[in-house]
């Protein structure tokens, strides 16, 4: 059965119109409640495309979420941060507001315009997910988010003047540097987690360089690697250079001279052959590459096996 396609969803008056909610009082930034959200039982799309940045602070949750057509395990105390035209689908039971708790802060592009903020927010790589977990947040956290998202939305709420969007925009930027503080603290806080994943992946590069199609296939691209472990490119990237000082090119490159030494130790083939056997198109690409990690030439290490 094809799945429906998903509903676009382009402003956020319109959201808050789908979800039952009353319109916004600032039509490019609104913060509320899933408890206050009536959650219709009709009308709300199983996937839909938010063309705005999303940020929500979740602490029940019923349901599957599927960010770029990846599995999230959202459960309590997590922060999902989205930003616009990623696909986002539900699956499972309907949600309602007793089993629904947290907040949602939802803001358009537009009110970042002509901002420094409006370049600044396109590198935060937590807006970047296609992952298979969000931001895991502690209460003493929780709580600062939530007075913040307090205070913006007193501010969203009252009567407009001429500083309010640059209050807006301050109040913005402080809260998403607290998301950047926590995006980079839980490399460091999930330790266990993140070395199980090392694994997966060192596992994942094992069973590569040992397809009798690699020749074909070329070297793993980074792509290839994140997806393959519900990972963005930028988290695979941050997450390998905590754990091993290395970027994932740097990684992968590091792991195809593991495997072209232990060739060149225990087989007779050429080293043409090894190359070729290790997805270079180019020998002389593999032997620089080799030479660059080891200072010294493929041929040089073999012979210090053989003298």
């Amino acid at each position: 059965m094809t799945a429906p396609a998903p509903v676009h969803i382009f402003t956020i008056a319109d959201y808050h119109r789908r979800l039952g909610l009353p319109p916004p009082a600032h039509p490019l930034v609104s913060v509320v409640r899933f408890e206050d959200m009536p959650f219709p039982q009709t009308g709300v799309p199983q996937a839909v495309v938010h063309h705005f940045y999303s940020l929500a602070l979740k602490k029940s949750f019923h349901a599957r979420l599927k960010y770029g057509q990846q599995e999230v395990d959202f459960n309590e105390g997590l922060l999902l941060c989205m930003a616009p035209r990623q696909l986002l689908a539900i699956e499972g039971p309907s949600e309602t507001a007793a089993s629904h708790r947290g907040w949602l802060l939802l803001v358009h592009p537009d009110l970042l315009q002509q901002t420094p903020l409006a370049k600044k927010i396109r590198q935060y790589e937590y807006f970047d997910y296609r992952v298979s977990e969000a931001l895991h947040v502690s209460d003493l956290e929780e709580h600062l988010l939530i007075g913040l998202l307090k205070q913006l939305n007193h501010e969203a709420c009252a009567p407009p003047d001429r500083l309010s969007r640059d209050v807006m925009v301050a109040q913005l930027e402080l809260l998403f540097t607290y998301a950047e503080r926590f995006y980079q603290r839980q490399f460091h806080t999930r330790r266990t987690a993140n070395h199980q994943l090392l694994g997966r992946l060192e596992e994942l590069l094992k069973a590569y360089f040992t397809d009798p199609q690699l020749s074909d296939k070329g070297l793993p691209p980074v792509t290839y690697l994140a997806e393959a472990l519900h990972l963005s490119p930028n988290y695979l990237s941050r997450l390998l250079r905590t754990l091993t000082g290395q970027s994932t090119k740097q990684f992968i490159l590091a792991k195809v001279v593991e495997a072209a030494k232990e060739q060149l130790s225990t087989t007779t083939l050429t080293v043409n052959e090894i190359a070729y056997s290790l997805g270079f198109a180019h020998p002389q690409a593999f032997s620089k590459l080799f030479k660059s990690q080891t200072q010294v030439s493929p041929t040089q290490f073999r012979q210090s096996f053989l003298s």
